[in-house]
């Protein structure tokens, strides 16, 4: 029997992988938020699956997305990554992530993890939404708005209410699975 999935995944196999094992799981591990983060930045005016498919070489480019070393990148590694056809070459996107590594840094000191400070937002767990269809699905809501806002106000770059979105989806802060999704009572 056919599984039920939400309908982006479509038939593509690197996609229905992604969406039944980790779209929407949430995840309160600190360098996994961060890695998320940074593919949601690259995502930005580009479709998932593009990322999803160049995964493995941010992986190796951005050093296992290792937050403390991405903080402490200089203008040789600037142009390295600028020189990477394995990964999406935006400079500001690229700046953004390096910038972005020093403000997880601090909010992790001023709250004990990025965890605590991004789930706070939901008090500590996924809000479960109940969508009939895909059509249903918002690109941003007043909470991502907000989480937005906070993030900016912070050093964050390329993190708007659109990509705080996606991220929230990504990390289970939210359940947007739709209800007749086989995922939907497992997340």
């Amino acid at each position: 029997m056919n599984k039920i999935r939400c309908s982006w995944c479509g038939n593509d196999p690197l996609y229905m992988s992604y969406h039944d094992t980790e779209w929407g799981v949430p995840v309160y591990d600190d360098d996994k938020l961060f890695e998320f983060l940074i593919l949601e930045t690259f995502q930005a005016g580009l479709s998932w699956i593009t990322i999803l498919r160049k995964r493995e070489n941010f992986r190796v480019a951005f050093d296992d997305f290792n937050y403390k070393k991405i903080a402490k990148y200089g203008d040789e590694k600037y142009e390295e990554l600028l020189h990477n056809e394995g990964i999406i070459r935006n400079k500001l996107k690229i700046k953004a992530t390096i910038s972005n590594a020093v403000a997880f840094m601090k909010i992790q000191k001023e709250f004990g993890s990025f965890s605590k400070y991004i789930w706070n937002f939901t008090n500590g767990k996924p809000i479960k939404n109940k969508w009939k269809s895909m059509s249903e699905l918002p690109s941003k809501t007043p909470l991502s708005d907000t989480i937005s806002k906070d993030l900016k106000k912070r050093g964050f770059k390329f993190v708007g209410s659109t990509v705080i979105y996606a991220h929230m989806q990504a990390t289970g802060m939210i359940n947007d699975h739709i209800e007749s999704c086989f995922r939907y009572e497992k997340v």
